[in-house]
């Protein structure tokens, strides 16, 4: 009888129309209750059940699966203890408590708490869960909020159950519907190809946008190497998605990206992905101007453009009082870096291998044009020289050809002038004495 009347009692209400997915008030019905007593409090009554408790939202889908509960029905509330396994619209959900509260229809579970997504398949894993169920007249969208560090394998609504998701870390995170999260405190974001740390964190997905802020940065990488492709600092980083993949990172204020071989700073950096690699990058900013440095060149410029096709560097522009150093090689002194300037600089890079076999980016052209200028240096074959010669030249346009890091050519078009040094040779011996000759002879 006690059995009959907690189910009675719990139940009330008129049953309204089906569920779906957009939820609807819960009313507690009950199917199992081994064991169940029910306490006087004043005007309302309280009731107790253990056994292995069985129940569900009346008129719903949502059900509920536990070793006992508590309902207190002054605060609407109704306690599941140890074994808990709750199954709603768009979510599943396992821990070891949890309360729901009915007056406004949200549920707070703790203890090894697992939460599913049912329309996308993310994971949330962690101590403790808030869970605002979307309810017309409550509220129109679900919201979640999790502390104590949980870890989130996350995907985006439109993303399939075997996409590979984004694992996030966060002191504490809050979401919103399917599409748009946010995240605070150590925050971390992992996968197969990128690793990303920030303070803070929001990802809308909806609009296809994320933004990390405090000492944000964010690095590629390759499956199962934990060499880092390229990394990625800044003020504020902010990222663009299409089809749940990133296909752009801005850097906004104290850029600074590094590749295998180049390194850009500047207030702001654009990084082009395609492929889960970068493809391109783009630099430009008044406070800092863009500056670029690789093996054995640097580029400075209002604005500078990288293409790195595949992660490999193949061409780099600079707009605007565009400039440009080079070395023969790393020990070359500073005194003989060759440079070369104008209204807009190209240059060109080929992969070569070097001594060891390797394949690196080695520059094989550079192009200056508008107001150009250039210094070389160009190694003398004659031994007997005392260095490379310099060859200073002004003209419309300047390109320069390379082999092996040296200068094969330079080649001045438009009202062309400049000036060539050789080296002086080095002077003649000392005479030797004789030594045939007789002290005092001559005199």
């Amino acid at each position: 009888m006690t059995i009959l009347l907690l189910a009675l009692s719990l139940a009330q209400q008129p049953v309204v129309a089906a569920d779906t997915t957009k939820g609807r008030p819960c009313v507690i019905a009950i199917d199992s209750l081994p064991r169940g007593r029910q306490v006087s409090a004043g005007n309302a009554t309280n009731y107790f059940g253990g056994g292995g408790v069985r129940a569900h939202c009346s008129g719903t889908s949502t059900t509920f699966a536990s070793e006992s509960i508590q309902y207190f029905a002054a605060q609407q509330r109704f306690d599941m203890i140890a074994n808990v396994h709750i199954r709603d619209t768009l979510l599943d959900l396992d821990a070891n408590l949890a309360t729901y509260f009915l007056r406004d229809e949200h549920l707070e579970a703790h203890n090894r708490v697992v939460a599913v997504n049912r329309s996308n398949h993310s994971v949330l894993r962690g101590p403790n869960l808030t869970y605002y169920r979307a309810v017309p007249g409550v509220r129109d969208t679900v919201e979640m909020i999790a502390t104590q560090r949980p870890t989130i394998d996350y995907r985006g609504s439109a993303a399939p159950d075997t996409a590979e998701p984004y694992v996030i870390v966060a002191d504490r995170v809050r979401f919103r519907g399917n599409d748009r999260m946010w995240g605070g405190g150590k925050v971390t974001i992992d996968r197969s190809d990128l690793a990303a740390r920030a303070d803070s964190l929001m990802m809308d997905q909806t609009v296809g946008v994320g933004v990390l802020l405090g000492k944000p940065q964010i690095a590629g990488k390759q499956a199962g190497d934990t060499t880092r492709r390229y990394t990625l600092i800044g003020t504020r980083i902010e990222l663009a998605f299409r089809e749940r993949e990133i296909n752009l990172v801005k850097a906004l204020g104290e850029g600074k990206a590094t590749g295998s071989d180049w390194t850009l700073t500047a207030d702001t950096i654009h990084l082009r992905l395609e492929h889960r690699k970068l493809q391109q990058a783009l630099a430009w900013g008044k406070k800092a101007r863009p500056h670029a440095v690789s093996t054995l060149q640097t580029f400075t410029a209002d604005s500078l453009a990288l293409d790195v096709p595949d992660e490999v560097l193949t061409e780099a522009r600079g707009f605007g009082k565009a400039f440009s150093t080079s070395k023969r090689d790393s020990l070359a002194p500073a005194t003989e870096a060759d440079w070369i300037t104008g209204d807009t600089l190209v240059a060109r890079w080929a992969q070569e291998k070097d001594s060891a076999g390797i394949s690196r980016s080695r520059v094989r052209q550079i192009l200056a044009r508008g107001s150009a200028r250039a210094l070389t240096h160009i190694v003398n074959q004659d031994s007997t020289a005392r260095g490379p010669s310099i060859n200073y030249s002004r003209g419309r346009s300047i390109t320069i050809a390379l082999k092996q890091a040296r200068i094969d050519r330079v080649i001045v078009a438009g009202r062309a002038d400049g000036v060539h040094l050789e080296r002086r040779p080095p002077p003649p011996p000392p005479a030797k004495p004789d030594t045939t000759k007789k002290p005092g002879a001559g005199r």
